[in-house]
C-alpha cells in the first residue's frame, strides 16, 4: 500500500479550530514538521481539510 508524506508549510495561526486539530490529529505541530501516513481515506480527508497549510507527496 501506498504512503503519504506530509509537511506542514504554513503555521496554523489565524486558522479555524477544526483546521488546528487536524494537524495536532495528524501528528505535525510546527513549520517543518514531516510525518508518513498510509494512503487512506480518513488520511486524505484530513489533509483535504488542511491542504492549504501542507505539502503532499506520495511515498513507495
Amino acid at each position: 500500500m501506498s504512503r503519504l508524506e506530509v509537511t506542514q508549510t504554513k503555521s496554523e495561526i489565524g486558522c479555524k479550530p477544526n483546521q488546528r486539530e487536524t494537524l495536532r490529529s495528524l501528528g505535525l505541530k510546527r513549520i517543518g514538521d514531516t510525518v508518513v501516513k498510509e494512503d487512506r481515506p480518513e488520511f486524505r480527508g484530513m489533509v483535504g481539510t488542511v491542504a492549504h497549510l501542507v505539502a503532499v507527496e506520495e511515498v513507495d
